[in-house]
């Protein structure tokens, strides 16, 4: 399975669903919490190309993007090849 690497917040409600979708499907994930600030943020703002919301989902170091790019990905069937990669 690739790397999943998932930047939250707390009490996010966006980031609770896009980590519900991955956990339905077994996938294993890197939650990187960003709840205060600092490096980690600028990281993802800078790998998301500006983004600033959570999440930002990142699979095998290619950018997916949020919660609803998560789950448009998932109804359109592409998100199983990208796990099974």
């Amino acid at each position: 399975m690739p790397k999943i690497e998932i930047y939250t917040k707390a009490f996010c409600p966006y980031c609770y669903r896009a980590k519900a979708l991955l956990d339905g499907k077994h996938a294993e994930y890197e939650e990187i919490d960003i709840s205060m600030g600092g490096p980690r943020r600028a990281e993802m703002v800078d790998r998301a190309q500006g983004r600033t919301t959570v999440p930002q989902i990142f699979i095998a170091g290619k950018h997916i993007g949020g919660s609803d790019d998560l789950a448009a990905l998932d109804a359109r069937g592409g998100l199983d090849p990208l796990l099974a990669a």
